[in-house]
């Protein structure tokens, strides 16, 4: 296996684990928090989709689909390309108020969709080429899209985990 088909498989998941930590979900329940300070499943499903859509729009030397589209609008925010999520307080966290989880589901699937074209176009040199030079040691690409995958999976495990608990009634 190659390291194209190895990250678009891994990076080709995350829509299907996305689904379903959504599926069936009200907007009443996709803002639901299950205790004083935690992340509802609507917020963690758009920050893992925001971290990934900033990245690698940045990768790609392009405009984030969340300031192209109509995505920001549909949850209630405005199209700041800055706003991943990353430092949210509560009052933050409780402005992400998504229509319902397709549109959470639709600007992930297109950020995936995106990124997974970005993949399949890279060869094994192109991983060493460094991205950002401002950390010591310097970040590369094969670091900064592992740092991508490890957070979107981390917090599509959050977002299953906490579906389970504001939908145990």
């Amino acid at each position: 296996m190659d390291v194209h088909d190895l990250l678009t498989e891994a990076y080709g998941r995350l829509p299907d684990l996305v689904a379903g930590a959504l599926d069936g979900l009200d907007p009443e329940r996709l803002r639901q928090a299950p205790a004083e300070g935690a992340n509802p499943v609507g917020w963690l499903i758009w920050h893992l989709t925001r971290i990934q859509d900033h990245h690698v729009a940045d990768l790609l030397g392009v405009e984030q689909l969340w300031v192209t589209g109509d995505w920001a609008g549909r949850c209630g925010l405005r199209p700041d390309p800055d706003d991943t999520g990353y430092g949210h307080g509560p009052e933050q966290i409780a402005a992400v108020r998504p229509e319902d989880g397709g549109v959470l589901l639709g600007y992930h699937r297109a950020v995936v969709e995106r990124s997974l074209a970005y993949l399949r176009g890279l060869g094994p040199a192109d991983l060493d080429r460094v991205v950002d030079d401002s950390w010591d040691p310097p970040v590369t690409l094969g670091v900064r899209l592992v740092s991508v995958l490890d957070d979107d999976l981390q917090h599509v495990g959050q977002a299953a985990y906490v579906r389970g608990l504001v939908t145990r009634d």
